[in-house]
């Protein structure tokens, strides 16, 4: 006659200890974590009254970003800046300039995001006034030459005015679309003879 009780203790006992050994190893190990800061959201790098240029393959000026303020942080690789201004350059084109209280500028600079007194600036002509568009948050790609936001937009230019919701800035083929609840006044510029 066998006696399975007194043979299986020992196996159980030796699969708890193993198991023990095992959970207590994993508890332990703090494994092989970098603790260089590259997983907090500290600023790396911090700039003051600095301009960034981006040229286009013939040489010319596309756009320029300045700001007095800058922060970097190396975890997702975006900076925030202080009183932006965007100013983009088209050949046989007035400027067009893009001012705000904040912005944020993802890797690389393929987005900026503009919020809190946003306003777009397309200088006179001697055809046509200036044109002003404000809104409170307004996203911005500059090297596709597009922003489009879905707040409210105003636009000013001469004393014509026109208000809606939602607007998208083409800046390649100068072309403002508002998307929504659209009204407005229309003044034609008087003509000198």
């Amino acid at each position: 006659m066998k006696h399975w009780p007194s043979q299986l203790f020992p196996v159980i006992l030796l699969a708890l200890l193993a198991g023990l050994s095992f959970w207590l190893q994993k508890a332990v190990d703090i494994g092989e974590q970098k603790h260089d800061g590259k997983l907090r959201h500290d600023p790396d790098a911090i700039a003051e009254n600095f301009i960034v240029r981006r040229f286009d393959a013939s040489g010319q000026v596309k756009y320029r970003l300045t700001a007095p303020h800058l922060v970097h942080y190396p975890d997702d690789d975006t900076s925030i800046l202080r009183s932006p201004t965007l100013i983009t350059y088209r050949h046989e084109a007035p400027p067009f300039t893009l001012t705000a209280k904040n912005a944020k500028v993802t890797a690389k600079g393929e987005t900026v995001y503009l919020w809190e007194e946003v306003s777009a600036t397309r200088a006179a002509t001697a055809d046509r006034p200036e044109m002003v568009a404000r809104m409170p948050d307004l996203t911005v790609q500059p090297d596709a030459g597009f922003a489009f936001t879905n707040s409210p937009v105003e636009i000013t230019q001469g004393q014509s005015w026109v208000k809606g919701v939602g607007a998208e800035l083409d800046d390649k083929t100068s072309t403002l679309v508002l998307q929504s609840q659209v009204t407005g006044l229309y003044i034609r510029p008087r003509t000198t003879q």
